[in-house]
């Protein structure tokens, strides 16, 4: 498309547009604009100062989704690449440009979408290292040329799997692990599950599966601190010689193997949640260590990805609940228990709310193992059980919350409101949903104090935050 096409209408699905890219929007893709009118175009795989071909495939009235085709001319941030997937889109810029432009970001987010000011935006945290820092993958199995291969899927939503021969967000426990264990499935002649393909069988049959197993996914997962590492291999119904596969990975990896589950997911989504989950060999649980707590991770739990970052992640938590020894604590999204416990030894109380009762189990049986008998945890929804909590405990001091990617629910920031703790503690995982949460907190008493941005994804877009908002007066 030429330069005066392009200014005459919006782009199609499939045209070539030749692009200088301004800046990078949250999410990671470079932003670039088209003709007077300001039409934008979001560009994968593109940083500020790029001058680039780039193929569309999505369009919209006011903006357009690319990827880059060729590199016309470079920008001046622009680094050469490390890793060959897609797991780390921002590799190719240089670490320090990364930090920079994560913290604008956050202050971008809070001004722009929260309408705050008056509070101390600290300088980001940095990553303790920049590769190799993941104790969790999940890799997908797919094809190349009639070879099971292993590895990501490619970026913008491809259905192609790259293939890995080393992952460089991988420990090297971990990349022996992933190894040993697609040496097994290419011997046993397994063949990858093809989601389109199960899709048509569905249309056709009424049944996405055959009968016959297919390999969807493996998760590695990986005790930083204990140097175990547990494997949990997923894949369509049917019949898979797990005791064989667990048997082969113990004879690559020895002692350093933890546990090796199965998961038989009927689900045609592309996800590892769900299905039918047994113990295949050795350990349900990961043993890890996390500070002074001691840990035990079940396959489906959340836990932070960045264990070393985790820890600092936490201390900054920790610093801004600052805690004497005798305030009632709420955790609300407690997970695990892990903020819960961290916490737990400088608080007088703390009660722990979870949706998942899985999750609340591996809480209480964490909090018995390293003796805290301070903490409390329950399953509830946050937006019914919170005031029943609030009755039975009492009001809080100090509520801390790590919600998902969504942030809170309206009824959930009123529930807190109505708890009316005298601090709040917001871990935040989306810069983008923490500032209209900490807007409906300030509109309702509490004023934004400090926010400490915390790289725990090196070479990718995510940002991790920790906000701390106080009552003031009238609140």
């Amino acid at each position: 498309m030429n330069g005066a096409a392009q200014t005459a209408s919006r782009p199609r699905s499939g045209d070539e547009l030749e692009l200088r890219v301004d800046s990078l929007a949250f999410g990671g893709e470079g932003v670039a604009r088209l003709g007077d009118g300001g039409y934008v175009v979001f560009v994968a795989g593109a940083v500020p100062g790029d001058r680039v071909r780039a193929l569309v495939h999505r369009s919209k009235r006011s903006y357009a989704h690319a990827r880059v085709t060729e590199i016309i001319e470079p920008g001046p941030e622009r680094i050469a690449p490390r890793a060959q997937h897609p797991g780390v889109p921002w590799q190719i810029l240089a670490y320090e440009s990364q930090l920079r432009i994560k913290q604008e970001q956050v202050a971008d987010a809070l001004a722009r979408l929260g309408h705050l000011d008056g509070f101390a935006l600290e300088p980001i945290v940095p990553a303790v290292e920049q590769w190799r820092y993941r104790n969790k993958l999940e890799y997908s199995f797919g094809d190349a040329g009639g070879e099971l291969i292993l590895g990501f899927h490619a970026p913008a939503g491809g259905r192609d799997v790259v293939a890995l021969e080393d992952c460089l967000l991988a420990s090297e426990l971990g990349n022996r692990a992933r190894a040993a264990a697609l040496e097994w499935c290419r011997g046993a002649k397994l063949t990858p599950w093809d989601r389109r393909a199960a899709g048509e069988r569905e249309e056709r049959t009424g049944a996405a599966h055959d009968g016959r197993v297919r390999l969807r996914n493996l998760v590695v997962r990986e005790g930083r601190r204990s140097g175990r590492v547990q494997l949990r291999i997923v894949t369509s119904a049917g019949e898979l010689e797990a005791g064989e596969f667990a048997a082969h990975v113990h004879g690559a990896l020895g002692e350093a193997l933890s546990g090796v589950v199965w998961t038989r997911s009927a689900s045609l989504a592309e996800t590892t949640l769900g299905g039918e989950t047994e113990l295949v060999w050795g350990d349900e649980q990961l043993p890890e260590r996390l500070g002074e707590l001691d840990l035990r991770i079940s396959p489906e739990a959340f836990f932070q990805t960045n264990t070393e970052m985790a820890e600092v992640l936490y201390g900054v938590a920790a610093d801004y609940a600052a805690l004497s020894g005798y305030e009632r604590v709420f955790d609300l999204y407690c997970g695990i228990g892990t903020i819960a416990m961290w916490l737990a030894p400088r608080a007088g109380e703390l009660w722990g709310l979870e949706l998942a009762p899985d999750a609340v189990a591996d809480a209480i049986a964490g909090a018995a193992r390293n003796q805290i008998a301070s903490a409390h945890f329950f399953a509830g929804d946050a937006r019914l059980a919170l005031p029943e909590l609030t009755e039975r405990a009492g009001r809080p001091d100090v509520v801390v919350v790590d919600p998902p990617r969504a942030g809170l629910s309206k009824r959930v920031v009123h529930r807190i409101v109505d708890a009316a703790p005298r601090r709040i503690v917001y871990v935040s995982c989306n810069p983008t949903t923490l500032a209209p949460n900490a807007a409906e907190l300030a509109a309702a008493g509490w004023r934004l104090v400090r926010v400490t941005p915390v790289d725990m994804f090196p070479q990718t877009h995510h940002i991790e935050c920790v906000a701390l908002l106080e009552r003031g007066s009238h609140g």
